[in-house]
């Protein structure tokens, strides 16, 4: 297996209220799984799927609605590695492989975290500034450069 292929392909978003850009709210929601760890959206790419097709599937099964438009889109793929008890479920796995998208929710979007497969338990908006002292230590980097690029760029 070439190393690019121990790389999961995935999307992930960065989800802002429909209150933006006068509000710079950001979506986050905690896991089911792991308590006090709270993330953006994301999920793997299925085989023949593009990636903005991919985005909005995985916003609709994690979060009830796909009720959303982009704003704007990291320019390359970010890679991140599993921690190793995550990795061994995720076999043949080592780590993901990411397309980042901002978007913004529609003024109608109604969101439901209470899914066929639930991922989440709860959800809540916070500051740019607040994200990363909610989120995994293992996506801490992933988080950090994406948001300082979306800043950069005077989108957050």
């Amino acid at each position: 297996m070439k190393k690019k292929d121990l790389y999961r392909p995935n999307v992930a978003m960065i989800l802002v209220s429909h209150r933006y850009p006068q509000k710079k709210e950001i979506f986050i929601a905690q896991r089911n799984d792991l308590r006090d760890v709270w993330q953006f959206p994301q999920g793997g790419i299925d085989k023949g799927e593009e990636v903005q097709e991919a985005l909005f599937r995985e916003l609709e099964e994690e979060i009830g609605t796909n009720k959303a438009s982009i704003v704007a889109e990291y320019p390359e793929w970010i890679s991140y590695d599993f921690p190793p008890k995550i990795a061994k479920k995720m076999k043949p796995f080592v780590g993901q492989t990411q397309r980042y998208f901002l978007l913004k929710f529609d003024e109608d979007a109604e969101i439901n975290i209470d899914t066929k497969h639930p991922e989440f338990d709860a959800y809540k908006f916070v500051g740019v500034d607040e994200v990363l002292g909610l989120s995994a230590s293992f996506k801490q980097d992933v988080y950090k450069k994406v948001l300082s690029y979306f800043k950069n760029e005077d989108y957050l």
